[in-house]
């Protein structure tokens, strides 16, 4: 009679390396998405209006993503894993995804430009970057208390403060006001990368 086999559990350094490449093909992926859709107004100018808020969006969405990649490394540290913190990971990170998806849809020929497809789906988009930050700092807590501590009181403050503004702008369709929370979330978010820059270690 042969003897049963069991397999051992993996290493958290094996976990960690599984989980980085899910999230390295969502974050491709994301990523992917945000530079066709540039791409896009320089390969055809003249089919589809630029609408400025839009484009400074992707480009904190890009900036956000990849500042998101950095900062995921931190997980390294986690000795513990299971299957609900896993699916919680690659969740955040299919959040960006979507946002991404959102802002360059597969066609806008149902609306008279990117301007109006945008307001149309405000709701969608700001209630998904909503849940964007939540995710953020629960994420930041899963790295451990010292670590969310270590980021001061600025951290919920700012996180906080985007949330609210989020659900205000799923609801207001101010042109003036979303041009100014997309100023403001990418000079902040500019700020906050650029006062990260030390290695991880």
């Amino acid at each position: 009679m042969e003897a049963s086999h069991v397999l051992e559990p993996a290493s958290s350094p094996l976990i960690f390396l599984h989980l980085r490449v899910v999230i390295g093909i969502v974050v491709g992926l994301s990523i992917t998405r945000l530079l066709s859709g540039l791409a896009s107004f320089i390969q055809h100018p003249h089919s589809t209006r630029v609408f400025p808020t839009q484009l400074g969006w992707a480009l904190t969405l890009l900036l956000m993503v990849v500042h998101f990649w950095w900062w995921e490394f931190r997980l390294a540290g986690i000795s513990h894993w299971n299957f609900q913190l896993y699916f919680f990971v690659v969740f955040y990170a299919v959040l960006f995804f979507l946002l991404c998806a959102l802002l360059f849809p597969d066609s806008t020929d149902d609306y008279s430009g990117y301007e109006s497809y945008f307001f149309s789906r405000r709701r969608w988009f700001f209630g998904i970057l909503a849940l964007n930050f939540g995710a953020d700092m629960v994420d930041t807590l899963v790295k451990g208390i010292e670590h969310f501590e270590a980021l001061g009181l600025e951290y919920p403050i700012r996180t906080t403060m985007l949330i609210l503004l989020c659900l205000i702008a799923m609801s207001v369709g101010n042109r003036r006001f979303h041009a100014a929370f997309m100023i403001f979330t990418f000079f902040y978010q500019l700020s906050w990368v650029v006062r990260d820059l030390d290695p991880i270690g």
